[in-house]
């Protein structure tokens, strides 16, 4: 069985249910399961008499969007290869992706077709019209309406998708995650999260990334997919209340910015189960004051493009429990984790070294790097290259990545640690940590804060009040103030742009 073929089960058990719930500037748009399935197999129909080969490539190029699910849909319905391309990326990096991986069908937006150059792939208009586009989605649902694709007998082992991770030197990787990955990853949700037929999924952050390990798992169990037409903090909070939504999936940036945004004081969140913080961690400061103002339904879940999304869960009853707010959970079911030493070896409990993952929810290995692959994967075990430990009782607890640690006068100095007191301060709504070369101290702390509207910056305040919470040494030396941190194409906070960019002179 393969992972579309939930939501087909769902789509014949329960074809009156709604499937999609779309709530736009011309009013509100319900699609049935039955519905959704027919124009699903009608797209992958579509895109099998365009390239008929198994295990092509399909690029999907678009913000969140119905048709960008029916093309994701359709995509996997005909057996091809998903390959994200988020346009809020660069078109330097979505061209490089794009010559890697070949896709012999871009589906994209008509507002992201100077997302990407030129490209020999036939080209769909998913969203919108666009006459550069070889085909219009509308028009292959309609010519393939009541067709269905064919079915290849594929390994559970072949490709769903190639996945792009970018490392520090800018040069993407692609994470290739089998079938088996992504049955894994469904089965992991189900079990973790208890996700039912009565739950609502709104899909908030970009569905390239995490926002798209939930859907699946949603369609399994017979829920609906909802979308606003807005994706700022001010229009979740108010497409929480106004389409019931049970599930929301969101960076911990986001959370910030809903914390602060005064729409949230009068907001109706009761409706919440499932209100899962992933993509990086939360400040344990922002775990207690998160859960009332979300219905108590703040949970986590940790994981990499490498090993998706679902590696370690935390359910909201546990997180409510102060010795939890600095973890990300315990592992979870077809997954092992461990804590090992630079040589190689298994540590024992709150002992600290790097966290290592195996199980069928790890990646098949990088596209067309081998060698890289190999570094990685070491013995069935996935180095995850983030450092941490784990309790007696199960529970992980992320300090930092390895190459993040700062190492000042001879003490190893956790960003996470300062970045937990630093944020903390009532002026601060996020900050940053790094280490900057240093002739006296090998390397010094330095920090850049982006502060809440009307506060006024205080470096000199701000070190003091690090060092009245923490050791002098993990106390910052400078502080850089910033109208707006360095963030990634998804809203992640990037520490190492942020070191090069206030560190320059």
């Amino acid at each position: 069985m393969f992972p579309i073929d939930n939501f087909f089960r769902a789509a014949s058990l329960w074809p009156h249910r709604a499937a999609v719930e779309i709530d736009g500037p011309d009013g509100r748009r319900v699609i049935s399961y039955k519905a959704l399935a027919t124009m699903a197999r009608a797209v992958g129909a579509g895109m099998q008499a365009i390239d008929p080969t198994p295990q092509s490539r399909v690029g999907i190029c678009g913000y969140n969007s119905f048709e960008h699910l029916l093309g994701w849909l359709g995509c996997f319905a005909a057996g091809k290869v998903w390959v994200p391309l988020n346009p809020r990326n660069g078109c330097d990096e979505l061209d490089r992706i794009i010559d890697l991986t070949q896709p012999s069908i871009i589906v994209f937006d008509a507002d992201c077709g100077e997302k990407f150059s030129a490209t020999t792939a036939h080209l769909i208009c998913g969203k919108g019209t666009d006459p550069s586009a070889d085909h219009q989605m509308q028009d292959i649902i309609t010519n393939f309406d009541g067709a269905a694709p064919q079915t290849h007998d594929l390994s559970l082992d072949d490709l769903q998708a190639i996945k792009f991770t970018s490392g520090s030197s800018g040069m993407p990787k692609g994470v290739m995650q089998s079938y088996r990955v992504w049955n894994s990853c469904i089965a992991s949700m189900l079990v973790s999260f208890q996700f039912d037929q009565a739950d609502r999924h709104l899909i908030a952050a970009p569905m390239t990334h995490g926002a798209n390990t939930m859907i699946l798992p949603v369609f399994t169990v017979g829920g609906t997919q909802l979308f606003a037409h807005d994706s700022g903090p001010s229009a979740i909070i108010k497409a929480i209340e106004d389409l019931q939504a049970s599930i929301v999936y969101v960076p911990p940036t986001m959370v910030y910015m809903m914390l602060a945004d005064k729409a949230l004081a009068t907001a109706d969140m009761s409706s919440l189960r499932h209100f899962v913080i992933g993509g990086a961690a939360i400040r344990p400061d922002m775990v207690a004051a998160a859960m009332p103002k979300f219905n108590y339904a703040l949970e986590t879940c940790f994981g990499q493009t490498e090993v998706p999304q679902i590696a370690i869960c935390m359910r909201a009853a546990e997180w409510q429990d102060p010795q939890n707010y600095a973890s990300t959970g315990r592992a979870t079911m077809l997954t092992k984790i461990g804590i090992m030493d630079a040589g190689g070896n298994f540590l024992g409990p709150d002992e600290m070294g790097e966290i290592v993952l195996a199980g069928d929810l790890v990646m098949k290995g990088y596209y067309k790097m081998p060698d890289k692959t190999a570094e990685t994967i070491i013995d069935g075990w996935l180095h995850t290259g983030d450092i941490g430990y784990i309790d007696a009782r199960g529970y992980v607890f992320i300090k930092d990545r390895i190459r993040d640690v700062v190492v000042t006068g001879g003490f190893n100095v956790y960003p996470s640690d300062v970045e937990a007191v630093l944020g903390q301060h009532p002026d601060v709504r996020e900050c940053v940590v790094f280490g900057v070369a240093d002739d006296k101290w090998g390397e010094a702390v330095h920090a850049a804060v982006e502060l809440h509207e009307g506060a006024v910056g205080d470096a000199a305040a701000l070190i003091g009040y690090v060092k009245q919470h923490l050791d002098s040494v993990k106390a910052p030396k400078a502080v850089h103030i910033a109208d707006a941190l360095p963030r990634s194409a998804v809203g992640k906070v990037l520490r190492r742009e942020a070191k090069r960019q206030f560190t320059a002179n």
